[in-house]
């Protein structure tokens, strides 16, 4: 080979070097505009696809909040009847005390000069078994408190709710009676504790049941 072919052979060699790393350069530039316009060209689905689902999401969320907002609005009616409840009773519980102890008092009252008002007081504020068993023995009560010339006169030292619903409650009371008769001059206190159940009927509290427990 000849010194020109040489030369010749150089050159060639170089401006291959020279093109491989534009080729490279080039290939490599076109690589990348191909990808940038291929994430240019999903954008526009990413973003419906985004949409879509914050659609599908939102309507799945306003059921949710309806039925929030239902156990909500049931669960302040559950309470507000709860609260209508318990001041019912409240207001039973203290209705029935209050007549318990009225009743009590004329219960244990007897003055053998009036005892026809007194019987008549006694069952006015009773009703039921009562009611029944005091119409049944007041004829022999009677006899008996008229032939020892008895009185009484009762006082209730304390009284309490035992238990109340809106119609029924029962009262235990600690009831102090004064007792006098002919045979015994010195007044006798007879202390006792009384069981007394309290009905509503027709708007008024009455005694159905009265125990010494």
């Amino acid at each position: 080979m000849s010194d020109t072919d040489t030369v010749v052979v150089d050159r060639k060699t170089a401006e291959i070097i020279d093109d491989e790393p534009k080729a490279s350069v080039a290939k490599t530039d076109s690589s990348s505009t191909t990808s940038g316009e291929a994430r240019s060209a999903d954008r526009p689905a990413r973003l419906a696809g985004a949409v879509r689902r914050l659609g599908s999401a939102r309507r799945a969320l306003v059921p949710a909040l309806g039925l929030v907002a239902v156990a909500a609005v049931a669960a302040a009616a559950v309470l507000g009847w709860q609260l209508r409840q318990e001041r019912a009773v409240d207001d039973a519980a203290a209705a029935a005390l209050q007549a318990a102890r009225a009743y009590a008092v004329t219960l244990t009252s007897v003055d053998s000069g009036r005892l026809d008002s007194d019987f008549a007081a006694v069952l006015d504020g009773s009703t039921g078994e009562f009611r029944d068993m005091y119409t049944r023995s007041s004829g022999q009560l009677r006899a008996l408190l008229q032939e020892n010339k008895a009185t009484g006169k009762g006082a209730v030292l304390e009284a309490a709710v035992k238990s109340a619903t809106e119609t029924e409650v029962e009262v235990l009371l600690f009831i102090d009676q004064t007792v006098t008769n002919a045979a015994a001059t010195d007044p006798r206190v007879d202390r006792s504790r009384v069981l007394m159940t309290m009905q509503l009927v027709d708007g008024r509290w009455l005694a159905s049941r009265v125990s010494l427990p």
